[in-house]
């Protein structure tokens, strides 16, 4: 943390954010939501990509890595913006 930024935040607003931190991780509605939209797009996008190697069963390692990394991709992409969604949802309700 640069020392700007911590002679401006008071012990309470540190032990505030680590709280929030920990909060935003077990709301059930960003995995939820990740696994929704994130997973569900990754299979359909590797299906598109990777589905004729499949059905003509010429796979090799570099399709199988391909198949798992796309869904992997994508719920972790949808999981960081949900959790960016929620934080910001929670930050602007507490400023109400």
């Amino acid at each position: 943390m640069p020392k700007a930024l911590r002679s401006t935040l008071s012990k309470a607003d540190v032990t505030a954010a680590v709280t929030n931190r920990r909060e935003l991780w077990r709301q059930s509605s960003v995995w939820r939501r990740a696994f929704k939209l994130g997973f569900t797009t990754g299979l359909l996008q590797a299906a598109v990509n990777q589905g004729d190697v499949w059905l003509h069963q010429t796979q090799t390692w570099v399709t199988v890595f391909k198949t798992i990394a796309s869904p992997v991709i994508g719920f972790t992409l949808v999981l960081v913006a949900a959790a960016e969604t929620w934080v910001q949802k929670t930050s602007e309700e507490k400023f109400k």
